[in-house]
């Protein structure tokens, strides 16, 4: 996979998303709690919607599950960042035909690409199914200075004080973001908060929106009883 960034991250994107944060005011977004999987079902349903191949990944995911349970939180964080940065990167206006989709873990392991934001929620929904508490967790929209454009990425706190790791499809390396001086933070949010970042691995608390839209939209469509269909095949 390369790791292009989406050229339809634009500045106005990312201005536009705070000021709809800041306009609806304070934040507790909302992340579905860790579940027990219907493993036949949620397989059969992908190779019914995207094909047999689509079915063969999500079985690969499945094992990325079974395999982990016993490792650390960072063993569990490379292994789940390894997995995921296999995929395609994909412009979402190319894919979905939409210029700012958010695909589900579902979607993007079904269709095998995406965007940046796609990679990072869907490590950060593994996490959480792995047991990684989402306080530690933080999906963070960045600029990356070498491209001058914006990304998104997903970070682990180890503890709340923490420099975050940080696990990308650019560098698929995971780095302390100490280390990734390419990344310019500029909010981050998990399942419960929202952060408008002043620095690396610091951010202010902004509080919460339960209207957050696009948050909203993805909660709503978790699992594999809404899966959509691409506009383009990727196989």
């Amino acid at each position: 996979m390369k790791g292009r960034l989406s050229r339809t991250l634009s500045y106005k994107k990312v201005c536009h998303f705070i000021l709809v944060v800041l306009a609806l005011g304070i934040s507790c977004l909302y992340a579905s709690p860790t579940q027990q999987l219907n493993k036949k079902h949620i397989i059969s349903t992908l190779e019914s919607r995207y094909g047999e191949r689509a079915g063969m990944r999500v079985k690969a995911w499945f094992k990325v599950l079974d395999t982990s349970q016993g490792l650390t939180e960072k063993e569990k964080i490379t292994k789940v960042n390894n997995f995921f940065n296999l995929f395609r990167f994909v412009d979402d206006i190319k894919l979905w035909g939409d210029s700012n989709y958010w695909s589900t873990p579902m979607e993007f392991i079904g269709v095998n690409g995406g965007d940046c934001e796609d990679f990072s929620i869907a490590k950060y929904f593994t996490l959480l199914q792995l047991g990684i508490p989402e306080d530690k967790l933080r999906i963070t929209m960045v600029k990356a200075t070498t491209v001058n454009q914006y990304h998104m990425v997903l970070a682990y706190y180890e503890k709340p004080s923490s420099i975050p790791l940080v696990l990308d499809n650019l560098d698929r390396k995971i780095k302390p973001a100490t280390q990734r001086k390419d990344l310019l933070p500029v909010y981050s949010f998990n399942g419960r908060q929202l952060w408008l970042n002043k620095e690396k691995g610091r951010g202010v608390l902004a509080g919460s929106s339960k209207k957050l839209a696009k948050w909203n939209d993805l909660k709503h469509r978790l699992g594999v009883e809404r899966l959509r269909k691409p506009k383009l095949r990727l196989e």
